[in-house]
């Protein structure tokens, strides 16, 4: 299995837009074939100091696919290029986190 931690912020102003463009989008990744899990996340309120946010600009899709192949095939979906395109100006950063299970 592949985890991946892809974290996007967007630019100032941009946040609504590129949630609703990642919402959208969301059905066609659950249909590939491969994916386990593909969720979008955003800071949780109300949990204390001990949480250390990301930011209100900022969000974070959590992932797991069925192997390397699933994920590469997945980024080569014509939607995720069409997502990739239509908030390319509305992105301020993209880290991607790529990862093996370590037990």
């Amino acid at each position: 299995m592949i985890h991946v931690i892809a974290i996007i912020t967007a630019k100032p102003g941009q946040r609504e837009n590129v949630l609703a463009a990642a919402r959208a989008n969301i059905p066609g990744v659950r249909a590939e074939e491969g994916c386990i899990e593909y969720s979008l996340a955003v800071d949780a309120e109300g949990l204390g100091s001990f949480q250390t946010k990301f930011g209100h600009d900022t969000f974070v899709f959590v992932e797991k696919w069925r192997d390397a192949a699933a994920l590469k095939a997945h980024s080569a979906a014509p939607h995720m290029a069409a997502y990739g395109a239509k908030v390319k100006e509305m992105i301020a950063s993209r880290v991607i986190h790529v990862l093996s299970p370590a037990a």
